[in-house]
């Protein structure tokens, strides 16, 4: 396993690595590979070095945790993205009023909350308007991310790992 919890003998939820990542490309990249880089690529672009980015629920599993649906159940394009930045920079891109708890695990930037972090809404809208469906972003610390992943045993899929790390 990795340092940041990723891997390829990990298992969460029942899910290997390249379970869910066939799951996501599966079911919100149409199976297109290159479309899951280029979401990948944006998402690189723009965030702050020492920034991990994972991708969390029915994307990732294929059914929502709590009802059991499945992803896109109600129709083409109505799941969502559930994005997590994860890391110390990227804290300070939401707003105080922005998190469920402060400084360490944000709300999501989404429709309901489109004003708790304005430097991330262009990068939003770019990948809600390339996958034609609601992306959210959030931020979390490392902790949050190990107490997800490891004791809850929710599975994510590591988007991109932590360059020029803090």
């Amino acid at each position: 396993m990795d340092e940041d919890g990723s891997g390829p003998g990990l298992v969460q939820g029942g899910l290997t690595d390249e379970q869910k990542r066939d799951n996501v490309i599966r079911l919100a990249f149409d199976g297109k590979p290159e479309r899951f880089e280029e979401f990948c690529g944006l998402l690189r672009e723009a965030i702050p070095d020492g920034t991990a980015v994972v991708l969390r629920g029915s994307a990732v599993t294929g059914m929502r945790w709590d009802c059991k649906a499945p992803f896109d159940g109600d129709g083409p394009g109505t799941s969502d993205l559930d994005v997590t930045l994860v890391g110390e920079k990227c804290i300070s891109l939401f707003r105080l009023t922005g998190f469920f708890v402060p400084g360490v695990h944000s709300r999501p930037l989404s429709d309901e909350d489109p004003d708790i972090a304005p430097d991330l809404v262009p990068l939003r809208q770019k990948l809600m308007a390339m996958v034609k469906r609601p992306v959210n972003i959030q931020a979390s610390r490392d902790v949050v991310m190990q107490f997800r992943g490891d004791l809850l045993d929710q599975p994510y899929l590591t988007l991109l790992h932590k360059t020029n790390p803090e």
